[in-house]
């Protein structure tokens, strides 16, 4: 376990790293699903997922965590360093950037507004280092329920670019304003 946290009306959330072997079944079993489309996996295979996964673990400037509420999977987190990704060839990238892909899938028992209480601490948890200053986010333009969300965080929209795989939406949050709307407790 990497991260826990209480989410006050939901439970416990918690950051564990992801294990390509165990949890390929579960990621594709959400990435095929028409609502995650943005994800770009689809039409991939269960072995596909694994691999891509697997080679996501090997990498040190990439990460990628199984959210649990209650102990229950409700999606997966993925953190990165954007000098070392495709985005930071697209915008100038400042000490401290954290870069952050999010897929929330939690089964429908859930309340309406589980993204919005499991946001904060998400950012709660790439802010734990006192040397990131901001989060980079880069979904697709065409997700229009990510831009939203991002706007409702208190990221700033940036630039439209173009991705090997998409045209995605730049998106930053810095310190500072999360801090000024998330006090510590």
């Amino acid at each position: 376990m990497i991260h826990l946290e209480s989410i006050s009306g939901l439970g416990a959330l918690a950051l564990e790293p992801l294990r390509p072997e165990r949890d390929a079944g579960l990621l594709h079993g959400w990435v095929i699903r028409p609502r995650n489309r943005f994800w770009g996996m689809g039409s991939h295979t269960v072995d596909q997922v694994r691999d891509i996964y697997a080679f996501v673990d090997g990498l040190e400037t990439h990460h990628a965590y199984l959210i649990r509420l209650d102990g229950e999977p409700i999606g997966l987190f993925q953190t990165y360093q954007p000098e070392a990704d495709p985005v930071g060839e697209r915008y100038p990238v400042q000490p401290g950037d954290v870069g952050m892909h999010l897929l929330l899938d939690p089964p429908r028992r859930y309340p309406r507004g589980v993204t919005g209480a499991v946001f904060p601490a998400l950012m709660r948890f790439l802010l734990r280092d006192p040397a990131a200053r901001r989060v980079v986010a880069e979904p697709d333009v065409r997700n229009d329920a990510m831009l939203r969300r991002l706007r409702i965080e208190g990221f700033t929209l940036g630039e439209e670019i173009d991705m090997p795989d998409k045209r995605a939406r730049l998106a930053f949050l810095t310190r500072e304003r999360f801090e000024a709307e998330h006090p510590p407790a």
